[in-house]
């Protein structure tokens, strides 16, 4: 009997580890007991420390901040994806030990079965081809995201592209983890207009500004407009084509970075890319794999796409 009690405990508080909050009646169905056992196990919860609120209105429960972190349970995915998230993060420097000593401690803990697993998966895996990239120190990232979070006047130094250092005022809106770099979508109040800023080439002054009041960035949210900025603005080579399906249908054979898709009729949509040279443009437009339409693009572009054609069918047909 105790041992079920104990089991249910557990099975309890990782419930109330999962969301906000619950009522009482849905924690009693998903723990298969009446809603009199759930106030029971809850009072049991209250006198070993753990901070169970009851909530207004309808009957319900939340796991509230206390003094003392509670013991985190994980089911089998949950703690292999914090594994392999701890052994794979690498764009913010500052954290590796710290990262270490948490996989240290999360492996420590692990059952047994969840240990095998782990490092299973850590012997048989080796990173390659990943963009070794700059990376943005913890304070700067933190600093920045606390801007965000207070909606307050960030003042700091930008490097740009050519070495040269700026000092800037911008209001931050959000960060966006792209690739293997860190990005500040911020309006600048100095150029008035939307800009994408490398957190990598920026250093915050203190203190922060003045509250804003936030603003809607184009294209709806902070990753469209920095896909949009990305695939289209910053680019030497640039170029819009047709693509003979629908947007729904392609969206997923263009990935964040390449370029922009955009709604057209049932049956095509354009497609705003750019790249470093034509040979990756006409390498880019052809990975979609359906039929297209040139519609704009750099001089050269048309003959790239007739001496690649020219080189497949003699592939096939020397």
């Amino acid at each position: 009997m105790a041992e079920t009690t104990s089991a249910r405990l557990l099975a309890l508080l990782a419930l109330l580890q999962t969301q906000r909050e619950w009522s009482g009646a849905t924690l009693a169905e998903r723990l298969d007991v009446t809603p009199r056992t759930v106030r029971r196990d809850v009072e049991r919860l209250r006198e070993l420390g753990y901070p169970v609120h009851a909530t207004r209105g309808v009957a319900g429960y939340r796991l509230g901040p206390g003094a003392a972190m509670p013991p985190l349970l994980l089911d089998d995915e949950e703690a292999v994806a914090v594994v392999v998230g701890l052994r794979t993060a690498g764009s913010v420097s500052g954290i590796e030990e710290a990262s270490g000593r948490a996989l240290a401690k999360l492996e420590q803990v692990l059952p047994s079965r969840l240990r095998q697993r782990v490092r299973t998966l850590r012997g048989a895996t080796v990173r390659a081809g990943v963009e070794p990239g700059p990376t943005v120190s913890a304070e700067t990232l933190m600093a920045v995201a606390e801007a965000c979070r207070r909606r307050e006047v960030l003042r700091m130094d930008h490097t740009g592209v050519h070495g040269d250092t700026s000092a800037r005022r911008v209001e931050p809106h959000g960060l966006v983890s792209f690739g293997a770099r860190w990005y500040l979508v911020a309006f600048d109040l100095d150029r008035e207009d939307w800009r994408g800023f490398r957190v990598d080439r920026l250093v915050p002054r203190t203190p922060t500004g003045p509250r804003f009041d936030p603003r809607v960035p184009p294209h709806g949210d902070v990753a469209a407009y920095l896909s949009h900025r990305l695939s289209s603005q910053t680019w030497p080579c640039r170029a819009v084509v047709r693509l003979h399906e629908a947007a729904d249908t392609v969206a997923d054979r263009v990935w964040p970075g390449m370029g922009v898709v955009e709604a057209v009729d049932e049956a095509s949509c354009l497609l705003h890319l750019g790249a470093e040279t034509l040979h990756d443009l006409v390498w880019m437009i052809t990975s979609t794999h359906t039929d297209f339409t040139l519609v704009e693009g750099p001089e050269g572009l048309a003959e790239a796409f007739r001496a690649q054609a020219r080189r497949c069918a003699a592939a096939v047909d020397p």
